[in-house]
């Protein structure tokens, strides 16, 4: 059923319990996990200097990164899957979008951090959009401790 499995990661809370999900997943299917970081190191239109903030965008997203491969590199090896790991840099729904295209992808798994309110309509919701326009099937996994 599911031959490649798309993880987009972001080394926070609920892309951990995602990648639970995804690994459970791959292991059932005998699936190939696909982990996706995204650096996104557009600068806000008010910078000074958006050249100066875009590297250090680039490189804090890029230690962040390599962070949160470093925390499912071992979870993948102990259940035994193939695991890719990809880092681009962009628009993290875009990235998401081309990538499950791209690579042919059959799912993707994604944590949300279940904004409400106030929060949800000022910073939006990166895995609302996926689910909006990916090619494939989205699962989402939500906080333990939501209502």
């Amino acid at each position: 059923m599911y031959e490649d499995i798309l993880l987009p990661i972001d080394g926070s809370e609920p892309s951990l319990r995602a990648a639970d999900h995804a690994i459970e997943l791959a292991t059932t299917y005998d699936a190939t996990l696909h982990a996706l970081y995204v650096v996104d190191s557009d600068p806000s239109p008010l910078a000074v200097s958006r050249a100066d903030v875009r590297e250090t965008l680039r490189e804090v997203g890029e230690e962040a990164g390599e962070a949160a491969f470093a925390e499912l590199e071992p979870l993948a090896e102990a259940a035994g899957i193939e695991l890719i790991l990809a880092m681009l840099e962009g628009n993290p729904e875009q990235c998401i979008v081309d990538y499950a295209t791209d690579h042919e992808v059959d799912l993707v798994v994604m944590g949300t951090h279940g904004r409400a309110g106030l929060g949800r309509r000022l910073v939006g919701s990166v895995t609302e959009r996926v689910v909006r326009s990916a090619p494939v099937p989205v699962v989402t996994v939500g906080n333990e401790n939501e209502d």
